[in-house]
């Protein structure tokens, strides 16, 4: 579904992503960890089209990106990129911003409709959809941009650190149950980042650990244990593939609160 063979980035003279090959399938929804500052983000722009690789390809379901315009056009009505803060309309009403969406996706009026209605609910915004987008708090903006990319009905979703952005105990449940469940149900590819491993454990079918711009594993959660010895939660992999020295300065810190 999604492919990238030798993808290299640079922004100036440092390279930010180096020669990563991946395959991701349909239905998968795999979730990219590591360190700030090492790809992540470039990563999915990359995928989303709005980022051009200095060398190696993007495909997606058979289209590689900017191969043509037939190509490049084909894999945006297919693959929806959102940014962890993207623009939103101030002076326009959630409701209206989701149709707009919509419509711009050939979606059905009539089930546009119903949709919006439903993710309205989803995000306990039913009232608050009828304002200006300008009048939203963070996290409703946050819902608000989710429920655009969810009402286009694309099959491939990329997101940017989509459970960050002030949402609440119950959005983030609601969202992580709707990943789940379209994943399975319809086939739909998510791709996203987070940095907070414990809110994506339990819904990532694969994980990418990506450090200093390579991936370093690609693999189940079970996998992952296996590489490295740990039976404990995501976290705890992450800590022995990446943050070693997390481990030291907790020590130090500790045997000075024994003295």
């Amino acid at each position: 579904m999604i492919e990238l063979a030798d993808v290299t980035q640079h922004y100036g003279v440092r390279p930010v992503l180096r020669g990563v090959n991946l395959r991701i399938e349909r239905g998968e929804v795999v979730v990219v960890l590591g360190p700030n500052g090492m790809g992540k983000t470039t990563l999915l722009g990359v995928m989303g089209g709005v980022l051009s690789p200095q060398r190696g390809s993007v495909v997606i379901d058979g289209r590689r990106r900017r191969a043509s315009v037939e190509d490049e056009l084909a894999i945006r009505k297919m693959a929806v990129y959102l940014p962890d803060s993207p623009w939103l309309p101030g002076h326009r009403t959630g409701r209206e911003f989701l149709f707009a969406v919509g419509r711009l996706y050939d979606i059905n009026e009539e089930w546009l409709i119903d949709h919006i209605d439903r993710l309205l609910t989803l995000f306990e915004l039913t009232t608050q959809g009828d304002s200006p987008i300008r009048s939203y708090s963070a996290g409703q903006k946050k819902k608000i941009a989710l429920g655009s990319a969810l009402v286009t009905e694309a099959p491939v979703l990329l997101l940017d650190e989509p459970f960050s952005g002030g949402l609440d105990p119950s959005g983030l449940m609601a969202l992580k149950r709707v990943f789940q469940r379209h994943a399975q149900r319809k086939q739909l590819t998510i791709v996203l980042t987070s940095p907070v491993p414990e809110i994506v454990e339990e819904i990532a079918t694969r994980i990418i650990i990506l450090h200093q711009g390579q991936i370093l594993a690609f693999d189940t959660l079970d996998g992952l244990q296996r590489m490295t010895a740990c039976r404990g939660p995501l976290s705890e992999v992450l800590e022995r593939l990446i943050y070693p020295e997390t481990s030291d300065r907790l020590e130090q810190y500790f045997e000075g609160s024994r003295q």
